[in-house]
């Protein structure tokens, strides 16, 4: 016998639904529908792949997770699909309130491995240079590749990368020991690849505006508003970690998945066409009300970013991008401005294409400083052709000091895009940070070298940014390698396009440092405030990104 279709409720008030209530004797019984289109509603399988319906991308973001509740109300009539064995299909007006609830919660097994290093895919010599070097060492290692190949509409794009990942298996505590180990035993600091054993599980419980359990689903809910309105959802949870951290009313085009998390409580998943997307997410990326050609650059550097952290992050959750500073700023709707939602449109599919027609890993920082730096100094890795560090001057920089006289660089006043921008912001192109003697003790310890008696800077990139940071203490000497690692061991300064300077006092004992420095981010790629100035100065954003990304072209993806 061919199975039945899914039973259907309709709720007309936020109050008429009940589980499993025989129909009033004056209201016929709820109708039983065919089964929904395949693909009609996403499924979880769905939501670690980019869904290419209408041959434009549909992109997973997590909007939350953690949550033991979450309420939400659509903005046009809404169809819900349960999971479960049995499917059940729940319909209801626009402006009914729902909340989910999450019972009977169960954690994912995780096991866990410690990853070195990351390269390019291209880079296989540095792979083995790196594999030959932790061997040497007395760690067993392996290689794993993350990312994927895939084609939209003709383009092929590839964000493949080799993963360099401690040969053994363990679980999150145990991997966190060991990484405490290798930081004592090499002074490097490491992060997690994390992978399911065993998935979450929960019982989710669907409640209309009067508290009543309209019905039960195991593991999901999908939520689709039939004319795409998109839905309200309340109290997102955003700006986790950092001192803005706080909840907020929002509003979400596409559909929403309600699932289990890796902790078995609730997760917030927005399915949303990367269009869609980029409205919610350029303006928190750059000034709204910047030149609109800055806007468009924006927009089609956001847009390869995106397609080129598909399949890379967030591999134990049910999404594949979250909302948040570690992908992407989402606030969907609600984030919405109307200069930067003309610009995505205005540049709608496009992308940026390398003289060899591959996808330009399209970066970009806040402010260079006026000069941009390499990928491979940054990232390391084998150089990109389209990520070379360049003067960022609007005119001729003949006869101007250059980053290798940084002392006499960083007093000079340059013509910088960033500098001549009217969004920059002086005490980001040019800054000065002190740290006492006992402050870089403390933020050093971890290092184990003693108190402290010298520090510096070298490996300079062609912007004078520095990769490597040497710390010589009382009880030896050890170097911290990484752009970023620099960054972050003193709180994360604005870049390091610096200068390191004792400071002593009258009698020459030392009493701390002075770093002296130019940019605001790593530097790679497009500098944002630089892409305004360029824009005000009358440049168009196909030439702006033709500047930034060494002659890219800029070409439709979709």
């Amino acid at each position: 016998m061919p199975s039945p279709g899914p039973e259907v409720l309709r709720a007309e008030s936020a109050s008429s639904v009940q589980p499993d209530a025989p129909a009033p004797a004056n209201k016929p019984a709820a109708p039983v529908l065919e089964a929904p289109p395949p693909g009609e509603l996403p499924s979880p399988d769905s939501l670690k792949r980019l869904d290419f319906r209408g041959g434009e991308p549909q992109v997973p973001i997590g909007l939350m997770q953690g949550r033991r509740e979450v309420r939400f109300a659509p903005k046009g009539r809404m169809r819900l699909r349960f999971g479960g064995e049995a499917e059940r299909i729940l319909e209801a007006p626009a402006g009914s309130m729902w909340t989910v609830r999450v019972t009977d919660g169960t954690a994912a097994e995780l096991s866990a491995r410690i990853q070195l290093e990351e390269l390019p895919f291209a880079d296989k010599e540095g792979l083995a240079e790196v594999q030959a070097r932790w061997q040497a060492r007395g760690v067993a290692v392996r290689a794993h590749v993350l990312g994927v190949l895939y084609g939209i509409a003709g383009k092929v794009i590839d964000n493949r990368r080799y993963l360099l990942l401690v040969d053994e298996e363990l679980t999150p505590k145990q991997a966190t020991e060991r990484q405490a180990e290798l930081l004592r035993q090499f002074g490097v600091r490491t992060t997690l690849f994390e992978e399911v054993r065993t998935p979450s599980r929960a019982i989710l419980e669907l409640r209309d505006e009067a508290g009543n359990v309209v019905g039960l689903a195991q593991d999901n809910l999908n939520a689709e508003t039939l004319d795409g309105a998109g839905f309200d959802v309340r109290q997102v949870e955003h700006d986790v970690g950092y001192d803005n951290h706080g909840f907020e009313d929002r509003s979400f085009r596409g559909t929403l998945q309600l699932s289990v998390d890796r902790h078995g409580t609730l997760a917030v998943v927005n399915v949303v066409k990367l269009e869609e997307l980029l409205k919610g997410l350029v303006p928190s990326e750059i000034y709204a009300r910047a030149h609109p050609e800055a806007l468009k650059a924006q927009a089609v550097t956001a847009r390869g970013e995106v397609l080129a952290k598909v399949g890379i992050k967030h591999l134990a959750d049910p999404y594949l991008l979250c909302s948040e500073q570690h992908c992407a700023v989402y606030r969907g709707r609600t984030g919405e401005a109307a200069s930067t939602s003309a610009a995505v449109e205005a540049t709608r599919g496009e992308g940026l294409f390398s003289s060899d027609g591959k996808l330009v890993d399209s970066v970009y920082s806040a402010m260079c400083g006026g000069h941009t730096e390499d990928n491979d100094v940054v990232w390391g890795g084998p150089p990109n052709p389209s990520l070379r560090g360049r003067p960022d001057l609007i005119g001729p920089a003949e006869g101007l000091p250059t980053p290798g006289a940084l002392a006499e660089y960083l007093q000079a006043e340059l013509p910088a895009a960033c500098r001549l921008s009217t969004f920059a912001r002086a005490g980001k192109y040019r800054w000065e940070k002190r740290f006492t003697v006992e402050q870089v003790n403390a933020l050093t310890t971890h290092l184990g070298v003693g108190p402290v008696h010298a520090l510096s800077l070298g490996e300079r990139g062609v912007s004078g940014r520095a990769r490597t940071l040497t710390v010589a203490g009382e009880r030896g000497v050890t170097q911290v390698r990484g752009e970023l690692n620099i960054r972050r061991l003193f709180g994360m300064l604005n870049s390091s396009m610096a200068l390191l300077e004792e400071e002593r006092d009258a009698e020459g004992h030392l009493n701390g440092w002075r770093f002296r420095g130019g940019g605001w981010g790593h530097g790679v790629g497009m500098c944002q405030t630089g892409a305004i100035g360029r824009a005000e100065a009358g440049q168009r954003y196909q030439d702006i990104l033709r500047f930034y990304f060494n002659g890219a072209e800029v070409a439709p993806i979709y």
